[in-house]
């Protein structure tokens, strides 16, 4: 039997975590192709919602958009980048996601958008836009990769400081 390679999380796995989600200004995103079937990964702005959970704006023109419209499953890696060393031994994050876009003119749309320009100003550009879109990500599980020996599954509570502080 194969062993599992990953920790349960611990109070510094989650800080972490958390920590990655609240401070990333960009993911990279898999979604399933729904002509294909196939993974297609691409790279958005983050920011996150008051409860902390990814929060991006896409536009319709993006086949993205597409995808998580049909499906609303996706992935997002979010890295800590450094100067030097092997990128592979630099911390990482995987999040198991599912997409929801927000309504246009709701009172949700309304919170968001402003919470996300505050995070993100220069967004202010195109947000408007009739066809972007503000999307939460809702985390799912997670897999965190915080250097050699430090793997751990995470759960949706375990990246979500408002439904579990760390």
């Amino acid at each position: 039997m194969k062993k599992d390679p990953f920790l349960p999380a611990d109070d510094d796995a989650r800080a972490f975590a958390q920590a990655m989600i609240r401070d990333a200004t960009y993911a990279s995103m898999a979604v399933i192709d729904p002509e294909t079937g196939a993974p297609s990964a691409t790279r958005v702005a983050l920011a996150t919602t008051p409860a902390f959970e990814p929060l991006t704006l896409i536009s319709d023109l993006a086949s993205h958009t597409t995808a998580l419209r049909a499906d609303p499953r996706c992935s997002l890696l979010l890295v800590e980048p450094r100067e030097k060393g092997d990128p592979l031994t630099h911390p990482r994050l995987t999040i198991q996601a599912r997409a929801e876009f927000v309504t246009r003119g709701s009172e949700d749309h309304t919170a968001l958008r402003a919470h996300y320009l505050d995070q993100r100003p220069k967004a202010k550009i195109y947000a408007d836009f009739g066809d972007f879109n503000f999307v939460r990500l809702i985390p799912i599980k997670g897999f965190l990769n915080g250097g050699f020996a430090k793997a751990y599954t995470l759960t949706q509570a375990d990246m979500t400081p408002a439904t579990n502080p760390a």
